[in-house]
């Protein structure tokens, strides 16, 4: 099966470069994208996902907010998260280790190793 990329993000700009990022990863990964937490659940509802990456600021909610959600659920808790934000804070950070989130980096220092890392894969695909 081909593993799915759940990317969380409002802006376009960020989307893209997410996208590239995942694509020179891991160069068969699905990316299916969201711009809302509501829009991130339907997704999960749907499809089986491998990595999530998700900005925390989202129009209808905190992306941290969700991955904690997620730690509690059976079907998603061994889903890798990763949040990608313009702003880091302290309480994000307290969050995102109680939802047992990956990493949680700023945007500019987000890139391909990380999601290797992330998938265990030991050199680019892309």
């Amino acid at each position: 099966m081909t593993p799915c990329c759940l990317i969380v993000e409002d802006s376009v700009q960020d989307q893209q470069m997410l996208s590239k990022a995942v694509h020179y990863a891991h160069k068969d990964i699905h990316v299916e994208i969201a711009t809302t937490v509501r829009q991130a659940r339907q997704v999960l509802r749907q499809l089986p996902v491998s990595l999530i990456l998700m900005e925390n600021t989202l129009p209808d909610g905190r992306g941290v907010e969700l991955a904690l959600e997620l730690s509690q659920h059976a079907r998603f808790c061994s889903v890798p998260v990763i949040i990608a934000t313009d702003w880091p804070s302290p309480f994000m950070w307290h969050k995102a280790r109680q939802a047992g989130v990956r990493h949680v980096v700023a945007k500019g220092e987000f890139g391909p190793a990380l999601i290797r890392d992330v998938l265990n894969l030991g050199r680019a695909y892309g």
